[in-house]
């Protein structure tokens, strides 16, 4: 990299071996832009955040009973796989009509829930749904084995693995609808009955569980729900009150003004919004007591303070679709950046203002610079795909509305931006972190937390809710890929 004057201090390179370092990081930096920018293309092969983290939660679930593992000799099975009904006459602990769901209750998420509909209380109403594990023995009640549960509708006690019960909530008959639900956050099992909680008991069972249900005495007759219609219970609701718990519970962790204020100062300094920087800085001066940000806190501010009047105006000469401006400043400020015309960064630039053209229906202009600027990177690996979709734009009446419409939307302005920005941070003679560079400290705390909730999950036997950042972020706004 040469060394070229320019109106911002930059890194002197006095050795060969400097330079190549140098040329080495912005090459890195680059590759990491090229590929977020990569990442927002649906057609490019890679999945949304959003689809990606459903991928990841899609578990098998209960659909129907298990008409192989079940106690056939004492209950009638509907065709749908739905509905039981006990024919005998029971004689003993041993002839319940038991059986289980043809899946285990799935774990990667909130809540697990189903529900029976009491068609018939039969003659002694002994009635039970609960949860038991794989080698439960099928002719006995769910409850009165180990490593099994069960909610029973003839004296509404709860059984735990003896055949001794406890008091729990009231008896269930004909036309109650009962449910059973896995909290796994509170590591609860919990029951419900006409769309009331019931009760809720800690979960101290080992390994997978099967919604199971059982009727034993004459004509009992019950329905299953597993979810193919609305359930009596509003489990949505439900969740909504534990993801409030869970909310709660964290807004009374105390952070000091500080710190917080600190971070997200940082975030402003490190991606170059000056004016609202100088806005927060006044508003946190006017609170009462005022908030200083000390740098003991830890926070080091001589990097990401480094060319913020440049970082900012190339910010918003980008976000405005100012391209050729945006080149302009960066051959009189920053020259090494784009001195190798076949880099990320420059790549990015010319993909943004062939965008941009397109934009304002400059379509002759566009081709023009097609051939101009974008042909050269056409057979570069790594370049090729992004191009064609650039070029694609030029195929669509409605661009906006195509399969390459992303390239039209804000962020990928905000990609481009955010590349320069870190370009220019690189060029600082005194930083000590590249990675610093691409991410500022709340990001870095934030993608920490993320590794914090997978490691605490995974612990927990990758039981719950995954915690998702891009999910936590965007609630209340519909994601879109």
């Amino acid at each position: 990299m040469s060394n070229l004057n320019h109106t911002t201090t930059t890194p002197t390179s006095t050795s060969n071996g400097s330079n190549t370092a140098h040329f080495n990081h912005h090459q890195d930096l680059g590759s990491y832009f090229l590929k977020l920018a990569r990442q927002s293309s649906p057609a490019l092969g890679t999945p949304c955040a959003s689809t990606m983290m459903d991928e990841e939660d899609r578990e098998d679930e209960p659909t129907e009973l298990n008409t192989i593992n079940s106690s056939g000799g004492f209950l009638v099975m509907s065709t749908d796989k739905l509905s039981v009904k006990y024919t005998n006459v029971n004689l003993h602990g041993h002839d319940v009509g038991a059986v289980q769901a043809n899946k285990p209750a799935p774990v990667k998420r909130l809540v697990y829930y189903f529900e029976i509909y009491v068609k018939n209380a039969g003659a002694k109403g002994q009635i039970a749904i609960g949860f038991t594990n794989e080698s439960f023995k099928m002719r006995r009640q769910p409850g009165w084995e180990a490593n099994s549960c069960g909610y029973h509708g003839d004296d509404g006690y709860l059984y735990r693995g003896q055949g001794k019960g406890e008091p729990f909530g009231p008896t269930f008959t004909a036309k109650d609808t009962v449910g059973a639900g896995i909290n796994y956050v509170s590591q609860e099992l919990f029951f419900t009955k006409n769309g009331a909680v019931v009760g809720a008991v800690g979960n101290e069972m080992k390994g997978s569980l099967f919604p199971t249900v059982a009727v034993h005495s004459q004509n009992e007759e019950i329905e299953v729900n597993f979810g193919q219609k609305q359930f009596a219970f509003d489990l949505k609701e439900y969740e909504a009150q534990e993801r409030s718990k869970q909310q709660i519970a964290i807004e009374k962790i105390s952070l000091p003004p500080n710190v917080s204020y600190g971070l997200v100062r940082s975030y402003l300094l490190h991606y170059g919004y000056e004016e609202t920087l100088n806005s927060f800085d006044l508003a946190s001066k006017s609170t009462v007591p005022p908030i200083y940000i000390a740098q003991e806190n830890g926070f080091d501010e001589q990097d990401i303070m480094y060319a913020l009047n440049q970082r900012k105006t190339l910010r918003q000469l980008i976000r405005n679709g100012d391209i050729d401006a945006a080149i302009s400043k960066l051959r009189d400020w920053y020259p090494q950046i784009i001195q190798d015309e076949r880099s990320a960064t420059c790549f990015l630039l010319h993909c943004q203002k062939f965008i941009e053209l397109v934009r304002v229906g400059s379509l002759e202009e566009a081709v023009k610079y097609g051939r101009n600027e974008l042909a050269k990177f056409f057979e570069l690996p790594g370049f090729d795909d992004l191009v064609q979709d650039c070029v694609a734009l030029l195929a669509y009446e409605q661009p906006q509305v195509s399969s390459v419409g992303y390239l039209l939307e804000k962020s990928q302005r905000e990609i481009v931006a955010d590349t320069v920005n870190a370009m220019i941070l690189s060029t600082n003679p005194n930083l000590k972190d590249l990675q610093g560079c691409l991410h500022s400290y709340l990001e870095r705390l934030l993608r920490q937390l993320t590794v914090c909730c997978l490691v605490r999950r995974s612990l927990n036997g990758d039981q719950g809710e995954s915690f998702h950042l891009h999910r936590v972020l965007n609630s209340g706004k519909k994601t879109k890929c």
